[in-house]
């Protein structure tokens, strides 16, 4: 698969999570419709960044860190539909998250 590709569907994969994420926060109606689009997102965000890593370096672990917060992303609906946190400290935290997941991506620092 053209590498082009897989990158343009991964960041589409984030947007749309992030997409999903903001409308769950903020209440907005169609909440299954929403939670449809994060899944799917989310399943395309990890199918993409596995295809595009080919095999897990398995002497670096920053993929390992950018697995932990993609299982964040993932539970954070899960957490805004039951109050856990206030709704602006968990979109912090997904926008933190994902600052954090395009860095470690984009740098591989360890």
């Amino acid at each position: 698969m053209n590498p082009l590709l897989m990158k343009t569907l991964h960041l589409a994969g984030a947007l749309g999570v992030f997409t999903a994420m903001g409308a769950v926060v903020s209440g907005a109606t169609g909440k299954k419709c929403y939670s449809i689009l994060h899944g799917v997102s989310l399943l395309l965000l990890l199918l993409m960044g596995f295809a595009m890593l080919k095999k897990p370096p398995m002497d670096h672990y920053w993929w390992m860190v950018k697995v932990v917060i993609w299982l964040f992303l993932g539970a954070a609906p899960a957490l805004a539909k039951r109050k856990a946190l206030p709704s602006s400290a968990l979109l912090a935290l997904c926008l933190i998250g994902g600052v954090a997941a395009a860095y470690l991506g984009l740098s591989k620092p360890f």
